[in-house]
């Protein structure tokens, strides 16, 4: 397990599930009700481009000679059905092999565009190379589908990402204010430390009506794993906290701590995945980053706690 993995958004970026009702601090479930779907892409991944600086993680469909195929899924909300794809090599074949990433394979994340739905689940691998899951939209809409996978003998991690419209009636969600404190089913979580595009620590402190949480269950490999995206265009940061269960360093709660890099300034949202008595549960915030100039001897103002489903 990686120790320290930075949210820079850039190529070789990690791992999200949507529950049927997704928001802030939402206990994660089965897999998001099905989505209509929406490609823009098709055939096979062409050679990675080195020309250029690296896109941020999750906005390309395909990089490094992989490509993430169209997605099927249910055309609306509340319909039940299977939501599947393929990761295609560059010839255009399905792949077959994955390396595990924090005890999975495959980790896949949905998110709508105002990012009031979220969720990580992860999808079962079929012999013909098609990835498939359990899957419910919850409500109608665009959506990103984020794939988190390292392919067998590929150099690096990669994140591709592809849009999905479901049919039906959408409301927007306004973005939820700044909050450095979320409240989900009984538990409070506190983010302490700024993200930057300079990189540091972030420590989220967890308790339950008051009490420290001093229990955490390991969760994929971790007692915590954090997920930021970038408001406007859902640019995609997975980062996985500090030490591991086991090593006898590191406790299990109440702090779980990461270090994380923002690739720019702009608002991010952030999803915090945590297990305790058996159950995975979601904490989100809304935080702003600016330069690391910016936020040098800042003062944080009381923020507003943002409650909701996930």
């Amino acid at each position: 397990m990686r120790t320290s993995t930075t949210l820079i958004a850039y190529a070789g970026g990690l791992a999200v599930v949507f529950a049927a009702a997704l928001g802030v601090g939402a206990v994660t479930g089965s897999p998001i009700d099905t989505m209509s779907t929406h490609s823009d892409d098709h055939g096979a991944a062409a050679p990675a481009d080195t020309t250029g600086p690296a896109a941020p993680a999750g906005l390309q469909v395909s990089q490094d000679g992989y490509t993430l195929s169209e997605i099927t899924a249910p055309g609306g909300p509340g319909e039940p059905g299977t939501l599947s794809f393929r990761i295609l090599d560059v010839r255009g074949e399905p792949v077959r092999e994955y390396d595990e990433l924090h005890e999975k394979q495959l980790h896949l994340i949905v998110v709508r565009a105002d990012t009031s739905q979220f969720r990580h689940v992860h999808p079962t691998l079929g012999a013909d190379g098609t990835w498939s899951t359990d899957w419910t939209w919850p409500t109608g809409g665009t959506y990103r589908v984020f794939t988190d996978f390292q392919a067998t003998g590929a150099p690096a991690q990669l994140t591709l990402g592809r849009n999905v419209d479901v049919t039906g009636t959408l409301t927007p969600a306004p973005l939820p204010n700044t909050s450095r404190t979320a409240n989900v089913d009984g538990y409070t979580v506190t983010l302490d430390g700024d993200l930057t595009t300079a990189g540091g620590p972030l420590t989220l402190r967890i308790e339950r009506d008051g009490v420290p949480v001093t229990d955490l269950d390991p969760y994929l490999g971790a007692y915590g794993h954090l997920v930021a995206l970038r408001t406007g265009d859902l640019a995609y940061l997975h980062v996985h906290p500090e030490g591991e269960p086991g090593d006898g360093v590191t406790a299990p709660g109440p702090d779980v701590t990461f270090h994380a890099q923002a690739p720019s300034a702009g608002t991010y949202r952030l999803f915090l995945d945590f297990q305790h008595d058996g159950a995975v549960r979601t904490a989100e915030f809304t935080v702003p980053v600016g330069t690391a100039a910016e936020h040098a001897g800042a003062v944080t103002a009381p923020t507003a706690t943002h409650e909701g489903g996930h």
